[in-house]
């Protein structure tokens, strides 16, 4: 899988303080690089793509949609998430489904690894708000989730106590700077990368007391899957949609589908507040999978469409192997 070159060690510059830019500048920085992460946006980081994800840290459960690349990196992934914020939520994942979806549970089932079997009894025991709302579920107990607007400052901070600087109203030009280039920009990179195409993610938070869970619960859906994920204060997020289109609007027909999939979960999100809609465009390449572009000193990382939180800390873990000791993953990387 490896192949290796040695390279000189450089001041590292890095655009983007998104999921994928962050993880790069933490793992360089703790190594002892001197990194600077420029951002365009404010620290808000209410423009990028990471404000609209889910944060779902759910390896077994893309299985189902993605490639096997995917679950080796997410895997890998959730080591360095204990490792680096170790107050991580790792309460697991659940999937249910209602009976008129009983084949396509089973299809799930098949399709991934590593979950139990709960009867009624035991989702209820573990998820005591739906008690009586399921015959059964699929419980994935490695898995994780974060609430990318929180976490992401504390990315940002982690990066600033290993001595690495951060620059917000930050807009430069990859040409203009020297040293090692780091370019995480998604899709404010296809100048460059041509091929990168922008893939809508629509989500709604909405706000409820009478619903308390624990862990992100995916509900069986005839055409994408549709979660519903907890977050502080009482708020839940549903998401999300996946279609190609690169507006940053919620259609109508989204919007009934993500708030019709909650209240199918439970019936009290009737009742919820909602607090917001909004959307994301995910950077894809056209086989969906990630990919790090390495030319002398100039290094890309993109396309992780909708696994950026899951995927970014491997991503840079291989990124760091190349330009400390040469390594090169041939799944991921592409070199000249």
């Amino acid at each position: 899988m490896y192949q290796t070159t040695k390279r000189p060690d450089s001041p590292v510059s890095i655009i983007g303080a998104g999921i994928a830019g962050a993880w790069q500048a933490l793992l360089f920085a703790q190594a002892g690089h001197a990194v600077t992460l420029h951002e365009r946006g404010d620290a808000a980081m209410t423009d990028s793509t990471s404000h609209w994800a889910g944060g779902m840290l759910a390896p077994y459960c893309e299985a189902e949609v993605a490639e096997p690349i995917i679950s080796r990196l997410g895997l890998r992934s959730l080591d360095i998430w204990r490792r680096e914020l170790p107050d991580t939520p790792f309460n697991g994942s659940l999937v249910v489904a209602h009976p008129r979806e009983r084949n396509d549970f089973e299809r799930f089932a098949r399709m991934t690894e590593d979950h139990q079997r709960l009867d009624a009894a035991g989702l209820a025991q573990l998820e005591p708000s739906l008690e009586g709302r399921f015959r059964e579920a699929l419980f994935f107990p490695t898995e994780g989730h974060v609430e990318p607007r929180r976490v992401l400052p504390k990315l940002h901070e982690r990066i600033r106590a290993a001595g690495g600087t951060i620059k917000f109203s930050s807009d430069v030009n990859t040409k203009d700077l020297d040293g090692i280039v780091i370019d995480c920009r998604g899709l404010a990179a296809r100048e460059e990368q041509p091929s990168l195409r922008g893939v809508k993610g629509e989500m709604i938070l909405i706000e409820t007391s009478e619903v308390q869970l624990a862990r992100p619960v995916r509900l069986i859906h005839p055409r994408w899957p549709l979660y519903v994920i907890p977050r502080e204060d009482n708020l839940f997020m549903l998401g999300a949609t996946s279609i190609e289109a690169e507006d940053t609007g919620v259609s109508v027909r989204s919007a009934l589908e993500l708030l019709g999939a909650a209240y199918a979960v439970h019936p009290a999100f009737g009742e919820a507040r909602i607090v917001e809609f909004g959307s994301g465009l995910r950077p894809a390449f056209p086989d969906n999978l990630p990919r790090i572009g390495v030319r002398g000193g100039r290094i890309t990382v993109n396309g992780l469409y909708r696994h950026g939180f899951l995927i970014a800390p491997a991503l840079a873990e291989l990124t760091l192997a190349y330009v400390e000791r040469g390594q090169i993953d041939n799944e991921v990387m592409q070199c000249g």
